[in-house]
């Protein structure tokens, strides 16, 4: 067999498609989670905070250059300029994203798991007893009654 019709049985297979379109929802997805993290979580978090904005959290840890003209309290005017700069303010924003990502997936299978029926059991019916043994049965039974 050679290797493109191995290749071809191998992608075509019913689970690399599966794996396929789900990183293309996961992609669209995370889109999303980034957006409400962003857009709408962040912005409270924020106000709860008294204003402090995670992205804008960093340490500066190399010298700002002598032709530096933006804002030195700006992470990305920072890193624009190639300063170097922990930013542990956006480590703390994608954090959250994962946090929020991984709870709607875990609440998604859940769901799904629960519009699953549980495969019932049929009850097994004993089964029946050969011959044979019904006939030993039978002499075990014949010699005890015979020796009393």
């Amino acid at each position: 067999m050679s290797i493109i019709q191995e290749f071809k049985e191998f992608a075509v297979k019913g689970n690399v498609m599966d794996l396929a379109v789900g990183v293309i929802i996961g992609g669209a997805f995370s889109t999303i989670v980034n957006s409400v993290v962003k857009d709408l979580i962040m912005p409270v978090v924020g106000v709860a905070t008294g204003g402090l904005d995670f992205s804008n959290l960093f340490i500066r840890l190399g010298h700002i250059p002598s032709t530096y003209k933006g804002n030195p309290d700006s992470y990305k005017d920072l890193q624009a300029a190639g300063v170097a700069v922990f930013g542990y303010g956006s480590f703390i924003t994608a954090l959250i994203n994962f946090i929020i990502l991984a709870f709607i997936i875990f609440m998604m299978v859940k769901f799904v798991n629960k519009l699953r029926k549980p495969e019932v059991a049929a009850p097994v019916a004993p089964a029946a007893t050969p011959e044979d043994v019904l006939l030993l049965r039978d002499i075990r039974d014949t010699l005890k009654n015979s020796s009393r």
